[in-house]
């Protein structure tokens, strides 16, 4: 979806608050977080890590920083197990009630794609069994198998509750035998240097809960009803923000994204309100931050970004960037210094 637009790399798309909880698991490793942030710009302490965003760019030099200390293959998948119900967030719940297995793998590959838009994930049907596979959409070569194992600790984390006897698989060989693994995933079975990276879920047999005292159990140490509420808001921040990270231009309306999204306009408005965002702080930093790459890593006419980023003609666009950065798209041009652009 992204790998031909180096520009998405820099748009603010994943939550903090799972960086936060990513560094918090490597500081327990002994990592410290000056060693995990050198070289990023990002501050030692995020603070409202559920409202801070971080880029594409951000979060592929912290991963990569911290595969080069990690020693333990299965460390990925042990973050990946983290990512539980409490770990995404209290909209993570409604899975406990889903007891059928299609359509909580459907809800699984959905809210993941919302929350770690890292990689994407297809689901399929063959017989018995229900897939959910796994695929890079970011080219993230050497990181691809880290990232990967986290994604499968994750989606373990959330079937298990319900499903028995699930099968992993990874495209990728471990120098483990089975026993460094499987104390990791009781009741899974697991395989490695396999065709891809999926998860297999038997469509019979009784879900692994299936009674009150369970649910009640989770809930109880869980955060408050207000919280539930917020990862709502929160939710919908991060799907329209997704939306518009795809559309910058004159798709990317509040009209249109609710099409998409099956929501209508006032109801997007009032999540985002009470999230503290509006539709125009979402769709203007997306603008700016496309705006910009256009301008710096481009000869692309300023007519011509005007039109992509959805603005009638190229006096509006520079009268938005002025806006934004007190320049005008020619002054940032310029600053570039390229022959090329004059």
């Amino acid at each position: 979806m992204f790998k031909s637009n180096a520009m998405a790399y820099e748009v603010p798309l994943v939550s903090a608050h799972y960086l936060q909880m990513f560094i918090e698991f490597m500081v327990g490793r002994g990592v410290s977080r000056q060693a995990l942030l050198e070289g990023t710009n990002l501050p030692d302490s995020l603070h409202d890590s559920h409202l801070h965003l971080l880029s594409m760019k951000e979060l592929l030099m912290v991963l990569d920083a911290a595969q080069r200390f990690l020693t333990d293959e299965r460390a990925g998948f042990e973050f990946g197990q983290q990512l539980d119900l409490q770990g995404h967030g209290l909209l993570g719940f409604a899975l406990l009630k889903q007891k059928n297995h299609r359509e909580l793998a459907s809800m699984v590959v959905q809210y993941l794609r919302v929350a770690l838009p890292i990689m994407d994930m297809k689901v399929s049907c063959s017989g018995e069994e229900l897939r959910i596979e796994l695929h890079d959409i970011w080219e993230l070569g050497e990181l691809r198998s880290f990232i990967a194992r986290i994604y499968m600790g994750s989606i373990y984390a959330l079937t298990s509750l319900i499903c028995r006897q699930l099968h992993v698989e990874f495209d990728f060989p471990s120098e483990l035998d089975d026993s460094g693994w499987s104390q990791l995933a009781p009741g899974a079975s697991l395989t490695f240097a396999g065709r891809c990276n999926q998860v297999v879920i038997p469509l019979s047999g009784r879900p692994a809960r299936d009674d009150d005292l369970a649910l009640a159990f989770y809930l109880a140490n869980a955060r408050s009803r207000q919280d539930v509420h917020h990862d709502e808001h929160e939710t919908v921040v991060a799907r329209v923000r997704e939306q518009v990270i795809r559309h910058p231009g004159r798709d990317g309306t509040l009209e249109r994204v609710g099409e998409r999204l099956g929501m209508s306009p006032r109801s997007i408005r009032h999540h985002l309100k009470l999230a503290g965002v509006s539709f125009h702080d979402i769709r203007s930093q997306v603008r700016q931050t496309f705006a910009t790459r256009y301008l710096k890593d481009t000869s692309i006419p300023l007519h011509k970004i005007a039109e992509i980023l959805g603005y009638s003609d190229q006096a509006s666009f520079t009268k938005a960037f002025r806006g934004w950065t007190g320049e005008t798209p020619g002054d940032m041009r310029r600053s570039v210094s390229r022959p090329s652009l004059r």
